[in-house]
């Protein structure tokens, strides 16, 4: 499977679409909304640009996707009225992999993301210029030292390609309690690669002083098979593991299967950032959000309150459907995904289940004048 290839979220506007169930995304973003905020004024008061670039690394396509470059372009206008000073251009970069969905967000988000942005600025707001810039962020993406600030949510934990050397991890699709020892360390081994090739590409592209704000799907717990990153993954391996028994799906297409994801813990990233040695880390910390975002708890589908589990099998299948339709065909996805979602109510009906983060502000190293102490520290906490 090569990853480059099949790697994206579910497009359109459908009920399987990411457009459609991408509310635990949007959560955790509002919920590291201080930590970017705080990066972005630093940049700003530190560099002063004239002209301010942007990216967003693994953007999807969807109503998180220019939700980021809002929150950041507002935050910049609010310090530069606080200063004094005239509103600098912008240039907003959206990536991914070129399977992503991009006709729709310049189809149908771009245009109201314009519109939003010229009535809350008014006569303050200059050019905005957005572009699409399809390529793996595990290589060289934009020009040298040409982006000011970088953000990603939610895409890091995706690795370059599934990890070799994991064949011994039969009957499971991710790590697992039940995953050999190798199994393990082979995953860890290509995070540690594909993290360390990510901080150096961004290096290069950034300028001096630029600050990089991340939030990755990760875990508290330094074992890498705990259930606080792998549970939702083996609850999908119960649901293939039934139609395996049942002779729907074949044994060795199942063994042959992996998601390619690596969930790391602070200490994981910490270690792999000061190995690389491009960046200064200002903040790093854990978080956590219920599977089911939704606010009460409860959604409806077909007429029966179920606790939310049609909710996150709908999460997850815009997120996981076309890795599987990949490999297992989409002939069988509506049975996989039925019974993935029965076996998912009923975990939630017993236990909280919670997806966990790992979230880390970065200043790529070098000297730079700075206004900070203009802004004053009440205004991060």
């Amino acid at each position: 499977m090569e990853v480059i290839e099949v790697l994206h979220m579910n497009g359109g506007i459908g009920d399987a679409s990411y457009a459609n169930n991408s509310l635990v995304q949007k959560k955790v973003i509002a919920m590291t909304k201080p930590i970017t905020e705080k990066a972005i004024i630093d940049l700003y008061c530190s560099t002063l640009p004239k002209r301010l670039c942007i990216a967003d690394l693994g953007c999807s396509s969807g109503p998180n996707t220019l939700f980021v470059a809002s929150e950041l372009i507002k935050t910049v206008d609010k310090i530069c009225k606080e200063l004094g000073h005239q509103l600098p251009e912008f240039v907003v970069n959206l990536n991914d992999l070129p399977g992503n969905d991009f006709n729709t967000i310049f189809k149908s988000l771009l245009p109201s993301f314009q519109q939003q942005i010229r009535t809350k600025l008014g006569s303050s707001f200059g050019p905005c210029f957005v572009s699409a810039v399809p390529g793996s962020f595990y290589g060289r993406l934009f020009p040298t030292e040409s982006l000011h600030f970088v953000h990603s949510s939610y895409s890091l934990q995706w690795l370059s390609q599934v990890p070799e050397g994991i064949e011994g991890n039969k009957g499971n699709i991710y790590m697992a309690s039940s995953s050999p020892p190798g199994v393990l360390k082979a995953y860890y081994e290509q995070f540690q690669r594909d993290f360390s090739v990510f901080l150096k590409c961004r290096s290069e592209e950034m300028v001096s002083g630029g600050r990089m704000a991340l939030t990755i799907l990760g875990r508290k717990s330094e074992d890498p098979s705990s259930k606080e990153c792998c549970y939702i993954w083996e609850l999908l391996a119960m649901a293939l593991r039934e139609m395996v028994s049942e002779g729907l799906i074949e044994e060795d297409k199942m063994d042959s299967f992996n998601i390619p994801q690596y969930t790391p813990s602070p200490s994981e990233v910490k270690i792999a950032v000061e190995k690389e040695g491009s960046f200064a880390i200002d903040c790093l910390e854990a978080s956590k959000v219920d599977w089911n975002a939704y606010e009460n708890g409860l959604s409806l589908y077909n007429g029966f309150k179920d606790g939310g589990s049609y909710n996150v099998a709908q999460c997850m299948r815009a997120v996981a459907e076309p890795l599987l339709v990949s490999h297992f065909g989409e002939a069988m996805m509506d049975e996989v995904f039925r019974r993935y979602r029965a076996i998912i109510a009923d975990r939630m009906s017993k236990e909280k289940t919670q997806f966990f983060n790992v979230v880390i502000a970065m200043t790529k190293t070098g000297s730079s004048s700075s206004l900070a102490s203009k802004i004053g520290p009440s205004r991060f906490t």
